[in-house]
């Protein structure tokens, strides 16, 4: 199954309370079909210290965003787009913008 999202593309954020904003992708889960985006969807966790060196209190952690929520962001054209693959002469593959033709 080929998700076309990989760890570390720019996404922007489509819907719920983060929409419309953009971060990097720390994390895939492609068995359920989820990712993380750094500093987005944040929710609160209350941590218990467990040693004496821990720090205890409440902390906000990234939580997983279903792939239908999220699409890639072109540089180019300032915007989230579909992507298309390009196969090159050397028989590689490349995800292209199919607004702008340009590689992401």
């Amino acid at each position: 199954m080929s998700l076309g999202i990989k760890k570390g593309d720019k996404v922007i954020i489509l819907s719920g309370k983060d929409s419309g904003k953009s971060g990097k992708v720390l994390e895939i889960f492609k068995d359920k079909s989820r990712v993380i985006v750094d500093g987005l969807n944040l929710s609160k966790k209350h941590m218990r210290k467990r040693s004496e060196a821990e720090v205890g209190g409440i902390k906000e952690i990234p939580m997983p965003l279903h792939l239908s929520k999220v699409s890639l962001f072109c540089s180019s054209c300032n915007k989230p787009v579909r992507f298309g693959i390009k196969i090159l002469k050397d028989k590689n593959k490349i995800r292209i913008c199919k607004r702008c033709q340009q590689e992401i």
